[in-house]
């Protein structure tokens, strides 16, 4: 048994009252009459010396009557009736979802962020569960329900906060939509059938950004019986500017001199325009040359175009001016130009306007992303092994001598690409040492005015950029020869393009890492309009992509959590050493980095050649203005209007919880009844012994 007012208990030390008042000895209610009492002393009761209890049947009915009233009001209940009691509500199931993106490290906004999950903690009543998760682009669990359920009540919150005390924002994006989705999920499927179906709860706590991701809450179904309720959490200071590059690789190589592209954003809740951009160094703060002043107005973007020093060791971009630090650094990699050497093998002279190689040397400019040296050698004349060997790639429009063949063969197998389109049928016959076999019997298509290409692989490598419909037109290039040969002689062909009358019109044969590319149509206006067309440049660029073979930078940027692409000609282990001066070991063969958790610069060794890449926040972490709650209603999320119940703390839950026992069982009405009783019974057993006629031994004179 509990008390509400345990204090009121003191009040049965009263009993002692009617224990002395017994003692006392009373005066007798007999008059007797007797001479004059003029001359004698009156004489008081008093207590007797010996400890001699009359009445004593009166006296514990008086005690008994003075200890049910004080029992009463000390409002006794019993704690285990209320527990079993069926009419009490059920627990509830929370679900804390707190916010760990880039966002979050903002001023003041974690440490408000934890505060608000204390508070929700404390508020659980004790036979609620609840468990706490965070998410960026991810959800984990931090505090499961089993957690949570197993530890003691009064231990639950330091459990929560030992846990968060591990944890901070990180640097990744907010995929808000997968973290309600998950957390609704869970709720559901997580319930225990043996407990009774409580309210379902998930409390949001987050700056609720704009930049957070909500697309695939389009298509999620909340299920019934769960609400959401947001507690966001505010920045003191409101405003952030941020530094984002702009990927241009036509750009970002000039003539001249290598440039950047940035954009510079400040959000419309800013109170600062002025900032200052320049290049920095990761080891040392502030600028490492002169920073420009730029001017950004409140809710718009400027975009400016810098050139890369040449002077100085720098790593990033670096503005100042914003009071949010977290995304004001932009990492970045220049590109490098990548020279790659090719050799032609033909008899036409330089410059000669109608032979292909003519076409092939103004596809490839001095400066771009690509630049392709290619040498020209005639077929028939003394090669020295040294050029060979230290060209990439391989051009041939005419028929190949059988040693020049053998030694191609070699260089092929060894991982490089040879694009053969001769100008004439008979020139596939010297492709036998090529390919170890017979060579394709191929012979001149009859073609009535003119060919066209009829179908086209567009998920092969080379006509991948012409995937979008926007580019895919091949059908207003005019074929005027092209060579007939049978594919199914070639092994491992794959037929990239035909013309409509089914002829094979680019074909791809894999020998060993490298390959042969088939022309077979010439690309120059005797055989067709297709150095003519725009879509020449793009497709040999594409195919010198292809076969480029060497340690390539895959990428110069990535955001943080994209996986890095890593160049599959590189057959050793690679290493890859992180922006904090760790190194992580890839075994041989791996596709893809997948550890790019924190921006800044990585760099990627193997097979002795390296690249660096830059790894950078979001941009959509950096629209920090919050978003309206109207934003997930959109979605149909279930957000609940005004803020969240405050829920009692554990010893406002207990004492709630013996208000509400108390108030139901009421035993206290019960105790005065017992009183009110056993008054009656001694106000008639007093009132009997008052009129019960008294004995001489009682009358003494």
């Amino acid at each position: 048994m509990s008390f509400l007012a345990p204090l009121f208990l003191l009040g049965a030390a009263a009993v002692a009252l009617p224990i002395v008042f017994h003692l006392i000895r009373k005066t007798t209610r007999v008059r007797i009459p007797f001479s004059s009492l003029l001359f004698l002393p009156p004489s008081p009761p008093r207590v007797t010396q010996r400890s001699r209890l009359e009445d004593l049947l009166l006296l514990a009915l008086r005690c008994l009557v003075i200890a049910l009233l004080a029992l009463g009001f000390a409002r006794p209940f019993f704690k285990a009736s209320s527990l079993a009691d069926p009419s009490s509500p059920p627990p509830a199931r929370i679900l804390l979802l707190v916010d760990t993106s880039a966002s979050m490290q903002r001023q003041n906004l974690w440490p408000d962020a934890l505060n608000r999950v204390a508070h929700h903690t404390r508020a659980a009543a004790p036979a609620d569960e609840l468990a706490v998760w965070t998410f960026d682009r991810q959800s984990r669990p931090l505090v499961t329900f089993r957690d949570w359920n197993g530890a003691n009540p009064g231990e639950r919150p330091a459990l929560v906060n030992a846990r968060l005390a591990e944890t901070r924002p990180g640097w990744f994006a907010t995929h808000l939509d997968d973290a309600l989705a998950a957390a609704a999920e869970h709720l559901l499927e997580s319930s225990d059938p043996n407990r009774p179906a409580g309210p379902r709860r998930v409390i949001l706590i987050s700056d609720l950004q704009e930049g957070a991701r909500l697309d695939r809450l389009q298509s999620f179904d909340w299920p019934r019986n769960l609400d959401l309720a947001v507690d966001p959490v505010t920045p003191r200071r409101p405003g952030n500017a941020s530094l984002h590059p702009v990927p241009d690789a036509a750009a970002a190589l000039s003539a001249t001199q290598s440039v950047v592209r940035i954009r510079i954003h400040n959000s419309p809740d800013a109170t600062r325009d002025t900032f200052q951009v320049g290049w920095a160094r990761s080891d040392r703060p502030g600028f490492a040359q002169r920073a420009e002043d730029v001017q950004v107005p409140p809710g718009q973007s400027r975009t400016l175009v810098l050139p890369v020093p040449t002077d100085a060791p720098v790593d990033h971009l670096l503005l100042e001016g914003d009071d949010e630090p977290f995304d004001n650094r932009a990492f970045i990699v220049p590109p490098a130009a990548q020279r790659l050497r090719a050799l032609y093998f033909g008899s036409e002279t330089t410059g000669e306007p109608t032979q292909p190689l003519f076409f092939l040397r103004r596809a490839f400019p001095p400066a771009g992303r690509f630049g392709l040296d290619i040498v020209a050698h005639r077929p028939t004349d003394p090669l020295d092994p040294s050029a060979l060997s230290a060209a990439s790639l391989y051009f041939a429009t005419e028929a190949l001598p059988p040693a020049l063949a053998q030694r191609l063969r070699d260089e092929v197998i060894s991982g490089k690409t040879l694009l053969f389109a001769p100008t004439r049928a008979d020139a596939f016959a010297s492709l036998g040492p090529l390919l170890d076999g017979p060579a394709p019997a191929a012979s001149e298509a009859t073609v009535r005015s003119y060919a066209l290409l009829g179908s086209l692989d567009f998920r092969h490598p080379f006509l991948l950029p012409f995937a979008d419909p926007r580019f895919s037109d091949f059908s207003r290039i005019h074929f005027w020869k092209h060579r007939r040969l049978d594919d199914a002689l070639l092994p491992g062909a794959h037929v990239v393009a035909r013309f409509d009358s089914g002829d094979p019109a680019w074909i791809e044969c894999p020998r060993g890492r490298g390959r042969i590319v088939l022309f077979t149509s010439g690309w120059h206006p005797e055989d067709s309009q297709l150095a003519l067309s725009t879509k020449f440049v793009p497709l040999l660029l594409s195919m010198v992509e292809h076969a480029g073979g060497d340690l390539a930078a895959p990428a110069e940027s990535v955001t943080v959590g994209d996986p890095l692409p890593l160049p599959p000609s590189v057959t050793s282990s690679l290493t890859v050493r992180l922006p904090q001066g760790t190194t992580v070991n890839l075994p041989p063969g791996t596709a893809q980095f997948e550890d790019t958790a924190v921006p800044g610069i990585y760099e990627v060794r193997a097979d002795g050649s390296a690249f660096r890449f830059a790894v950078n926040v979001h941009p959509a972490e950096s629209r920090t203005f919050p978003q309206p709650l109207e934003s997930l209603e959109a979605f149909g999320a279930p957000v609940r209007t005004g803020p969240v119940r405050s829920q009692p703390r554990p010893e406002q839950a207990v004492q709630l919880a013996a208000l509400e026992a108390e108030g139901r069982q009421k035993l206290w009405r019960w105790l005065l009844v017992a009183a009110l009783a056993a008054l009656l019974v001694e106000s008639a057993l007093a009132g009997w012994r008052g009129r019960r006629p008294t004995s001489p031994m009682e009358n003494p004179t």
